[in-house]
């Protein structure tokens, strides 16, 4: 757009353009009261595609809800338009990679009150359960000092994968998080590891993995392999830990804001060890992520640690030919590593991080699981239904289970009382989780009478044969729609965090995952041939009557 033309989009007035991105293009406009916003125009590899728009409007309606003056918020959109678009606040101030290209790296003081600022945002990013995933220097604008995140491009909910393959042709290769890159499962730490890489920019003026061709920087990603040259020694042992490949083995936020502030008074950012007995750590009782300053000798330290320091927060093991985040990208790993998710929460120290995350999300198990679960209710639907509501209480149950140990954990560290207690506990869970999924099955419930009752319309119309009792494919079709908004709908993520816990505890990774998804594989479609060789013959047991007739009845 030429200097001084102006061009409209919706309501908006189109000024100039900012720049441009992987998704679209920004420009400067006006909204119907004179006010400055940003617009976001995506490209038309977006726009022409219907799942892509699907996914920008549910992700849309989320951040919307976001209200923090360190974030700049998604205030419109129009997603379903000819010319999609993304609204959100303007912010006049130029992204910290045109200031540190300006006037070099940060003070201490600078980058302490980057680094707040920046906690500040993700803490009310992730309030609204938001993933932004793209934390970058280019996504952070400096206005009036304090850092402002943008571009909410490739962010998405937490626990929604699907948007992995998209983000990683969009995201930068040298601060897409290694779980990003492997396609594993995304979480808070996600974006920690995208604070850590953002600050060690700021830090030392250089790209923390790099510049070259983008599988050069996806491999040292990967690696952990962060070139911190130039970062004060007193920063480097914190930076690196944080930049850990492992989920896992990143520190706390809090524990990196605290040690932030002591560097930013002259201070090394490195602190004594906490003792946690009993946690399965190493000999020191450290957490997991930590070990001593200096006993990993491949880690690219810049200079020796500082004179007097015995122990570090700090630097990240070597990943291992089995690193955690590897797990969800199917690779092999040592079983005796997997706990249930209870015992790791029960092994798990006091200032560590719920020890679910990170853990593989097991999707082709629960994927297997449902298509068992499709194909019975094909043929014996009150079964499967039976079936699928003991398992929503199990896995609410489990969740519900979990969370409260891993709270009481944080909250008051380990006490002898944590087994009885939970006992104790364990009715009133039950009792949470059963009511919680009878609120929760009404919405799936619904969708999966009406989507067989379409289906039935459908086919009626295909064969040119009047609508009859409920068949297989129908009913198989119907269950399906209510397993997708059970999954993802109101009320879903303890159903998740549940199921995931229940598949982690009861099968163990490796060869042992293959053959039961096998088995189940083989189940489903034994099922499926079994529906087709009786011909429609359903068994509603132990349902009374035969609920295919109110189907039928609807479908007529």
């Amino acid at each position: 757009m030429a200097a001084g033309t102006f061009d409209r989009l919706g309501p908006y007035r189109l000024v100039h353009r900012l720049g441009e991105g992987g998704m679209g293009v920004v420009y400067l406009a006006l909204d119907r009261h004179g006010r400055a916003v940003a617009i976001k125009v995506l490209r038309p590899h977006i726009a022409h595609d219907p799942d892509a728009r699907s996914r920008l409007e549910r992700e849309v309606e989320t951040l919307s809800r976001i209200a923090d003056p360190r974030v700049a918020p998604v205030v419109d959109a129009d997603i379903l338009g000819e010319r999609p678009y993304i609204v959100t606040r303007y912010v006049p101030g130029p992204s910290l990679d045109e200031v540190v290209g300006e006037r070099g790296a940060f003070s201490a003081r600078e980058l302490l009150q980057l680094g707040r600022g920046l906690v500040t945002a993700l803490d009310a990013i992730h309030r609204v359960g938001v993933i932004h995933r793209d934390l970058k220097p280019g996504n952070v604008l400096i206005e009036d000092g304090e850092p402002v995140v943008i571009d909410f491009g490739i962010a998405h909910v937490a626990d929604d994968v699907r948007l992995t393959s998209v983000g990683l042709v969009m995201g930068t290769p040298g601060y897409l998080a290694p779980e990003v890159i492997e396609g594993a499962g995304v979480t808070e730490a996600t974006d920690w590891w995208g604070w850590a890489a953002t600050l060690a920019f700021a830090a030392s003026g250089r790209p923390p993995f790099g510049r070259g061709p983008m599988d050069v920087v996806l491999d040292r990603v990967r690696r952990g392999q962060a070139d911190l040259t130039g970062v004060d020694e007193r920063l480097t042992p914190l930076l690196a830990a944080a930049l850990a490949p492992d989920p896992r083995r990143r520190p706390p936020a809090p524990e990196v804001v605290a040690a932030l502030q002591r560097y930013a008074v002259g201070a090394p950012a490195t602190v004594a060890f906490r003792s946690v007995p009993g946690t399965g750590s190493g000999d020191n009782g450290s957490p997991p992520w930590a070990v001593p300053l200096g006993a990993d000798p491949t880690l690219r330290h810049t200079s020796p640690p500082p004179v007097g320091v015995t122990s570090a927060l700090p630097a990240v093991e070597p990943p291992s030919a089995d690193p955690g985040w590897a797990r969800d990208a199917g690779q092999e790993w040592d079983d005796s590593e997997e706990d249930s998710d209870w015992q790791a929460a029960w092994d798990a120290g006091p200032d560590e991080p719920d020890p679910r995350i990170g853990r593989p999300d097991r999707t082709g198990t629960l994927a297997a699981l449902t298509a068992l679960a499709a194909a019975g209710a094909a043929t014996r639907p009150g079964i499967a239904v039976l079936a699928v509501v003991a398992w929503s209480v199990l896995a609410r149950f489990s969740d519900r289970s979990v969370t409260a140990l891993v709270m009481r954990r944080f909250d008051r560290g380990r006490r002898r009382s944590d087994v009885p207690l939970a006992i104790v506990l364990s009715p009133w869970h039950v009792i949470r989780a059963t009511l919680a999924t009878a609120v929760a099955v009404v919405l799936p419930g619904i969708v999966a009478v009406s989507a067989a009752i379409s289906a039935t319309l459908v086919i009626s119309n295909l064969t040119t044969m009047q609508p009859g009792p409920a068949r297989a494919p129908e009913l198989a079709l119907g269950f399906l729609g209510g397993a997708v908004v059970a999954w993802w709908g109101p009320g879903s993520a303890s159903l998740r965090r549940g199921s995931r816990s229940l598949v982690r505890g009861s099968v163990p990774s490796g060869t042992a995952t293959d053959i039961v998804v096998g088995v189940l594989v083989a189940a489903a479609l034994g099922l499926a041939f079994l529906a087709l060789a009786r011909q429609g013959d359903i068994t509603w047991w132990p349902l009374s009557g035969d609920p295919g007739r109110f189907l039928q009845a609807s479908a007529g």
